[in-house]
């Protein structure tokens, strides 16, 4: 993953970092950011989403504008989905594909205006997106701001997150009744603007909302202080990372990289093909990926010892080659047992195939089952 580190090497620190230093979180660094990975236990942060209602700082997360009449075109031909297609309001998953289809990131783009888009990319590939997007953009008229530096992100989620919202006090939102996921509107936080999404990445309902540094302390204070009593406590990147895995949602750098197509990655659908102009990277998506190239699967096993990032998967218990490698992986803190998802030759991608992963020196059966792991219940 690239670095968003600056120039000088020092990390990046979040506008709400004196929040978090003294709600005695404990930090790591996240590409050149230094971000919390938890405030109390793993554990029970991530029950505190399922259960009831997380808070989270993204701000380390890049925001890049892309303004103008040609803006939708631009997109439609930078990105491989049809962003033209969204409506005002609307939200949309998308992939930024080098020339030979392989991922550059993965991005979430928001509709706020007729003509003005926000694209939120991955930290670490603030940078490369922003060059890519102003490169594939010139000829349209359109610009591309890169605003990471003046925007805040918070995102509260979990399935109390609506009840909470609405009694923040000062929080004013008109349209948050029947507010669909992915869309997104703006609200007055006591005199801050935000833009508030029912978007987000860790299986459960929830909002994000998008605001100056300036004003996130205190929207970041005002959502503690309320959702408390119900339940809400600030989480740490390592339960974003263990939710997200759970709802089977890919991660820059373990599931998709440059050497990955969409088709490997079970994003076979993302890109549409035969938009007018085409897309950057639209021949090798239509050619597709190699024969016999790997592709992306869910594992299940039994026990408490969990594959993770890098282990090596096995068709069999004694094989000499290996026939994967696990991208992802973790003990679920929901399901109980260990999932993993995994990169494996396509023989082996067949729902309840067994295959084996080498866990520090022991295979391991495990069983290829169907992505996501868990799907919340939707009321």
């Amino acid at each position: 993953m690239t670095s968003a580190a600056p120039p000088d090497g020092t990390a990046r620190r979040s506008p709400l970092d004196a929040v978090h230093v003294a709600a005695g979180a404990s930090f790591t660094d996240f590409a050149g950011w230094q971000m919390p990975v938890r405030y109390s236990s793993d554990l029970a942060e991530h029950r505190a989403v399922r259960e009831a209602a997380g808070l989270f700082d993204l701000s380390h997360m890049a925001e890049i504008v892309v303004l103008g009449p040609d803006a939708a075109a631009a997109l439609d031909h930078a990105l491989a989905g049809r962003l033209s297609a969204i409506e005002e309001g609307q939200a949309k998953y998308s992939l930024l594909l080098a020339e030979d289809g392989g991922i550059i990131d993965d991005l979430v783009v928001y509709r706020t205006g007729p003509d003005r888009f926000v694209v939120v990319a991955n930290a670490g590939n603030r940078f490369p997106a922003a060059e890519a997007l102003r490169e594939r953009a010139s000829g349209f008229d359109c610009v591309v701001e890169d605003e990471s530096d003046d925007v805040a992100l918070v995102a509260l989620q979990g399935p109390r997150a609506e009840e909470i919202l609405r009694e923040v006090e000062g929080f004013d939102i008109p349209g948050l009744d029947g507010l669909r996921y992915y869309r997104a509107i703006t609200g007055d936080f006591r005199g801050h603007e935000v833009l508030v999404a029912r978007t987000g990445y860790t299986g459960e309902d929830g909002f994000e909302f998008f605001l100056s540094p300036d004003a996130a302390p205190e929207l970041w204070e005002a959502l503690a202080e309320t959702g408390a009593g119900a339940g809400l406590i600030p989480c740490g990147l390592a339960a974003r990372d263990t939710l997200r895995l759970e709802a089977g949602m890919p991660l820059y750098g373990h599931e998709l990289t440059r050497d990955t197509l969409p088709q490997q990655v079970g994003l076979g659908r993302v890109p549409v093909l035969g938009k007018p102009g085409g897309f950057v990277g639209e021949d090798a998506v239509a050619a597709g990926p190699a024969e016999g190239a790997r592709v992306l699967v869910g594992l299940a096993a039994e026990g408490k010892r969990a594959g993770r990032a890098d282990y090596e998967v096995f068709a069999t218990e004694d094989a000499a080659d290996a026939a994967g490698v696990v991208t992802s992986g973790a003990l679920s803190p929901t399901l109980g047992h260990p999932i993993a998802m995994a990169l494996v030759d396509p023989a082996l991608a067949e729902v309840g195939t067994t295959v084996f992963v080498d866990v520090r020196g022991t295979r391991i059966p495990a069983s290829v089952v169907a992505l996501p792991f868990y799907s919340r219940k939707k009321s």
